[in-house]
């Protein structure tokens, strides 16, 4: 695999960004995968989404996606050739149709991380398409401007809260001494 230096620099910060992004969360794990530098990633979310079984549609909390970047990333960038659901193929949303996941406008060049934030906000739906004819899932689009009550399935953040932002409690001025 042979990659211009320009696509070399940014593989290697798109690496380095993820996995700080993953050593941040409790929702996600980040892999690498084939040779360096790496252009294709393993994402596993464990997140709330929804799924629709026989049973109806219920929450599930493991999604495999697949992020890719093509050699050609900067001059050009498809959301079938850069994101693909691995798994589950059953994952309900009107951004997702296996093995496919719009995660809306993708311009060339958006980082990594850009690219899970939007994923986790399609999987947790809090971003939903709500029109047909902009849909991948129609029945999808359906069902979710019936049931807008349920969303978001998951409202926990991507990224811990840092615990140096608790407040502390001021302790109480001591009485006459």
């Amino acid at each position: 695999m042979v990659v211009s230096p320009v696509m070399k620099s940014f593989l290697e910060t798109q690496e380095a960004e993820a996995m700080a992004l993953a050593a941040r969360s409790d929702l996600i794990e980040v892999a690498p995968l084939g040779e360096k530098p790496y252009q294709k990633f393993l994402v596993r979310f464990f997140c709330k989404t929804l799924l629709k079984t026989r049973e109806g549609i219920c929450e599930y909390d493991r999604v495999d996606v697949g992020i890719h970047f093509p050699s050609d990333y900067w001059q050009r960038a498809e959301p079938p050739e850069v994101v693909t659901l691995f798994g589950p193929a059953n994952v309900f949303h009107p951004n997702v149709k296996f093995p496919f996941i719009c995660p809306g406008d993708l311009t060339t060049g958006t980082p990594l991380a850009d690219l899970i934030y939007q994923i986790y906000e399609i999987l947790t739906f809090q971003k939903v398409t709500m029109r047909e004819d902009d849909a991948l899932n129609k029945d999808a689009c359906v069902w979710a401007r019936k049931n807008t009550e349920r969303f978001p399935v998951d409202t926990r953040p991507l990224v811990r809260r840092n615990d140096s932002y608790k407040v502390k409690t001021p302790r109480a001025p001591e009485e006459n001494r």
